[in-house]
């Protein structure tokens, strides 16, 4: 069984919507995995963010979620480079679903697609989830970053994050989505490995 351990997490563009909207998301579910070598190279680096290969989105609608882990990462000193210039690259991928209250499930947008954990893991979607919002309907945000080493390829760092708001919720949202994914995946970076967290979003 995972270790899991929940941490109460809550900025003001969030407590005002969760204030308008009443519950406006689950605890985000977060899963890091460290290579135990790879720790002293992480933080400190000048670093490329770029679209995972297969990420389900893709161009502007994947923006939001770039600009937010680059901003997450200059926190640990991680400067945003060129790729000649870099040292590490940061791979992001997000799949964004919509689930009715049956668990049906459809792509809010893009196709429905996902990765294997380089370390043999995975943050799976729960189903029949109902957070209310009227319609019964949510909509559940997957990212997951990879850190990579420039110059070897070799993966220093996975995160994945799993969001799961009501689809009248601002966090059903790719912007505040976005904010609140990474805010939570970097919380405590890098974490422990195979350890499974929540992260609370509501006040």
């Amino acid at each position: 069984m995972k270790a899991r351990t929940r941490i109460a997490l809550l900025s003001l563009p969030l407590a005002l919507a969760a204030c308008a909207t009443g519950r406006s998301a689950e605890p985000i579910e977060v899963t890091r995995f460290v290579a135990p070598e790879a720790r002293a190279q992480l933080g400190d680096a000048r670093l490329m963010v770029e679209t995972a290969p297969g990420s389900p989105e893709q161009g502007l609608a994947l923006e939001p979620y770039k600009e937010a882990v680059a901003r997450e990462l200059a926190t640990f000193g991680y400067i945003e480079n060129a790729r000649p210039s870099a040292e590490q690259i940061a791979s992001v991928s997000v799949e964004r679903t919509e689930l009715d209250r049956n668990g049906r499930r459809s792509p809010v947008s893009g196709s429905i697609g996902g990765s294997t954990s380089t370390y043999g893991s995975s943050v799976g979607v729960g189903v029949g989830i109902n957070l209310g919002g009227g319609s019964g309907r949510t909509v559940v945000t997957r990212m997951s970053v990879f850190l990579r080493d420039k110059t070897s390829g070799e993966v220093l760092w996975e995160g994945r994050a799993r969001l799961v708001a009501p689809a009248k919720s601002p966090l059903a949202q790719s912007g505040p989505a976005a904010y609140a994914l990474a805010n939570a995946l970097f919380t405590g970076f890098p974490g422990n490995s195979g350890e499974t967290i929540e992260v609370e979003v509501n006040p």
